[in-house]
């Protein structure tokens, strides 16, 4: 197991909770106090007492690649050299010493002194609805409830930077993951179908002039006013303050943060000429105009056929994407106050299938994180010999989600009352892996 981490780390979190646990367990308190209390930090802070960590706040944004169709671990990320699990693919040294990465991806090897890889990740469902689901929120797909995904958790706890570009942005995203959820309509993703083309149907029709289009608006507000007055609930407030801001925007020359044209052409063609990369490269420039949290989608990993074939070339495009985003933002100076986090909905089995493929495995699979105060050239976590199930520091999407709260300094455990007046956390009960940064 290569895991370069300092587990005697005296804020380990993990450690610290299990031992407030056992105490509440036991004694029926907390270790601040009387009550069950939500977690460890928050009941520190309840008491007004100094918490145990403070979470690392070095973070002021994220950026999150998300592999739409499971991609599989053994053709990228977390290899098994030397067994029969590895297949075809070959693997190639990164430039840490004892880290291979799959032969597909060899500009992210040379750059594995920024990554933190995590090997052990697992989640409860090898479906892709409910895990893609899952992956994006943190919480079961369930009948009853609406829960918002990552983005929209961030805006609501951590605000915006911009007043007028949007707080979340998703590019090339499914919108079946995308939702506020019981957040609100406020807190709802822009989406943006294709990066080259930007955020559609953000101008004015050229028959209408300025003075026209200014008489139009005011007079949906007047007949909206009344109905605004009677109607007062959340989710009529929301979409009144959404239609504001997309006016704002409208008229804002902070707008042009979503054209990746106005970029010189040598540094779109370092991202790549395809939808990921030119999306990595917008990913980038909202990032840097304020934008809190984007993601960047990359599908057609479902390769239950002809594996070997079909892959390559789409490793090869998240490698030239993420590579050159990795790149870009040290050459900018926003590395360290950006997270890069890889993720994917469950990874892939260690044995090939009659059709040259990998079926589906909830076990194990990988994630990768950069930038934001993690620390690089780092292997977290270990499966078995085969890559079938974990053996090692295991990670859930729950616990994903707390350590990239942990990074913006977001307490992963406060509360937010849905309106059928149910508590949830963004972490759901989740530890943030504080071994990942230094």
């Amino acid at each position: 197991m290569f895991n370069f981490s300092n587990t005697d780390d005296p804020n380990d979190l993990q450690r610290r909770n299990f031992m407030a646990r056992m105490a509440s367990g036991l004694l029926g308190v907390n270790l601040f106090g009387l009550g069950s209390g939500s977690g460890l930090l928050s009941s520190a802070m309840a008491a007004g007492a100094t918490p145990i960590f403070k979470p690392k706040a070095k973070a002021k944004r994220v950026i999150y690649l998300f592999m739409n169709g499971a991609m599989s671990q053994f053709e990228t990320f977390s290899p098994k050299p030397g067994t029969k699990s590895q297949g075809q693919t070959k693997t190639i040294k990164t430039k840490v010493a004892g880290i291979e990465f799959g032969e597909h991806l060899p500009m992210l090897a040379g750059q594995m002194d920024k990554l933190a890889v995590i090997r052990s990740m697992n989640t409860e469902t090898g479906v892709h609805e409910a895990a893609g689901y899952t992956a994006h929120t943190g919480y079961r797909q369930i009948a009853s409830t609406s829960h918002p995904s990552l983005g929209p958790w961030i805006h609501r706890m951590a605000g915006r930077d911009n007043p007028v570009l949007p707080a979340t942005v998703t590019i090339s995203c499914s919108s079946a993951y995308q939702g506020a959820g019981y957040l609100g309509s406020q807190y709802t993703p822009v989406p943006v179908g294709d990066p080259k083309q930007g955020l559609q149907n953000i101008k004015p029709p050229k028959y209408l002039s300025e003075a026209q289009f200014n008489h139009r608006m005011d007079m949906v507000n007047a007949f909206d006013k009344k109905f605004r007055k009677k109607a007062k609930t959340s989710s009529v407030v929301g979409y009144s303050e959404l239609y504001d801001e997309a006016i704002r925007l409208m008229r804002s020359d902070d707008l042009k943060a979503f054209d990746i044209n106005l970029e010189p052409k040598n540094i779109r063609k370092a991202y790549g000429e395809h939808r990921f990369g030119q999306g990595c490269l917008l990913a980038r420039r909202l990032a840097q105009g304020g934008v809190k949290f984007i993601e960047v989608a990359l599908g057609g990993w479902d390769d239950h056929r002809k594996l070997f074939d079909a892959l390559p070339r789409r490793a090869r495009e998240l490698d030239q994407g993420m590579s050159a985003l990795l790149k870009d933002l040290k050459n900018q100076g926003m590395l360290d106050e950006t997270l890069v986090v890889l993720g994917t909905e469950f990874g892939r089995q260690p044995t090939i299938n009659a059709n040259a493929g990998r079926d589906h495995q909830p076990g194990a699979y990988c994630s990768v994180l950069a930038g934001g105060g993690i620390s690089g050239g780092m292997v977290y976590g270990e499966t078995d010999e085969l890559g079938r199930t974990v053996e090692d520091d295991p990670v859930t999407v729950p616990d994903l989600n707390s350590t990239i709260a942990y990074a913006m300094g977001i307490d992963h455990e406060k509360e937010i009352t849905s309106p059928d007046d149910r508590p949830f956390t963004m972490g759901n009960g989740g530890d943030p892996v504080v071994s990942l940064f230094g």
